[in-house]
């Protein structure tokens, strides 16, 4: 079975691409050929093999509103399918422009769609498009999500019962954060810099959804400390606001982490905490990565995949969104309670490892794709 897996980016770094990487290798691993068309962060093309598949990088523009501008991509979807037919299509939604390009093919070829969220930001340009999404979605042989509040809780996917929904939670591989020598070594380093304080752990990109600024302010009723990873355009403003009120010494930046980092960071905090506070937050990956490790986590109530995710007093504890008392609250009920503690770190490990394994993502789609396959013989 030749499968055509369209994506964003592959040099780029995202949830969509994470999962995309995850999906085409294993795929592969199982015997299916696989090639994952998508826009190139330039204006190259390229085209290569890894862990098994084929990776082809169309030119791109620019973007505009987030969205890749790369029209050799219809070009080059046409030409893979003239030298080699494509048995099925599988789409990434959001992603215009690989929707685009897709639209190029014939018809008659299977599309499946994973959904990994609604179009939150760019709504005059959503009305535009609008239209074209519900096609797509009605066209499909079966819409994917990884929980099923992507479902409930998406107001773009319609509530039409002749829709194949399946829920597929995302697997990830989580081997790399394994303690080594060198990440136990950190993790030394990290505490001991902590000086025997809660360590509060939080990672993402410095932009406004992820709700770090609620999370600032949650710390000022606390006596824990944030070790807030990453960083982006709201870096600078987020500093200013740790200086405002006077908790330079309980809140520390570090900035972009390798990965390395990032695990030991992972194993060395007590609590991690994912504060977004807009549903462009659909599932938090970093929530799982947390778990993995044992690490209780406290999130925000968004109604979607993250509280699937992380459900409340199993894995960790949720919070209202924009609520910074409450956090507040959350990071202490775990600080001052060990037993909950380790209960909730230990329920997150096991949740993790077993229900969002790679292998168990890869099984349920090679099904699917088998079983809409045959339903075009």
């Amino acid at each position: 079975m030749r499968i055509l897996q369209f994506g964003k980016y592959w040099s780029k770094y995202g949830g969509i691409e994470t999962h995309v990487k995850s999906l085409c290798k294993g795929l592969a691993e199982s015997g299916l050929e696989v090639v994952n068309l998508v826009s190139s962060v330039d204006n190259q093309s390229n085209q290569f093999e890894v862990d098994g598949y084929t990776v082809i990088e169309s030119p791109t523009l620019g973007t505009i509103h987030s969205t890749s501008i790369a029209p050799a991509m219809i070009i080059d979807a046409l030409s893979y399918h003239s030298k080699k037919p494509i048995d099925l299509i599988h789409l990434h939604f959001p992603d215009p422009m690989s929707h685009l390009a897709s639209m190029a093919l014939p018809a008659k070829i299977p599309r499946i769609i994973t959904w990994h969220s609604d179009i939150i930001k760019q709504k005059h340009l959503l009305k535009l498009y609008r239209p074209f999404q519900l096609h797509a979605i009605k066209k499909a042989k079966a819409i994917v999500a990884p929980t099923q509040s992507h479902f409930t809780s998406s107001i773009q996917l319609p509530r039409d019962k002749s829709i194949d929904q399946n829920v597929i939670p995302f697997g990830f591989d989580f081997t790399w954060l394994k303690l080594t020598p060198s990440i136990i070594e950190t993790v030394r380093n990290i505490k001991s810099q902590a000086q025997g304080r809660f360590i509060v752990f939080a990672l993402g990109r410095h932009v406004e959804y992820k709700g770090f600024s609620v999370l600032i302010n949650a710390m000022k009723y606390t006596e824990a400390l944030l070790v807030l990873g990453g960083e982006g355009p709201l870096t600078p403003l987020l500093k200013k606001q740790v200086s405002h009120l006077g908790l330079e010494d309980r809140i520390h930046f570090t900035g972009q982490l390798s990965k390395n980092d990032n695990a030991a960071h992972f194993h060395a905090c007590d609590v991690f905490c994912l504060p977004s506070i807009s549903p462009n937050e659909a599932f938090g990956i970093v929530q799982l990565e947390a778990m993995s490790c044992g690490k209780p986590v406290i999130c925000s109530q968004l109604h979607n995949g993250v509280n699937d995710i992380n459900p409340h007093m199993k894995t960790g504890l949720t919070v209202p969104s924009f609520d910074h008392t409450l956090l507040a609250d959350a990071i202490n009920k775990l600080q001052n309670n060990y037993e909950l503690r380790e209960l909730l770190g230990s329920n997150a490990k096991h949740h993790a490892i077993q229900d969002f394994s790679i292998s168990k993502m890869i099984s349920q789609h090679i099904q699917l794709y088998e079983v809409v396959a045959s339903s075009q013989n």
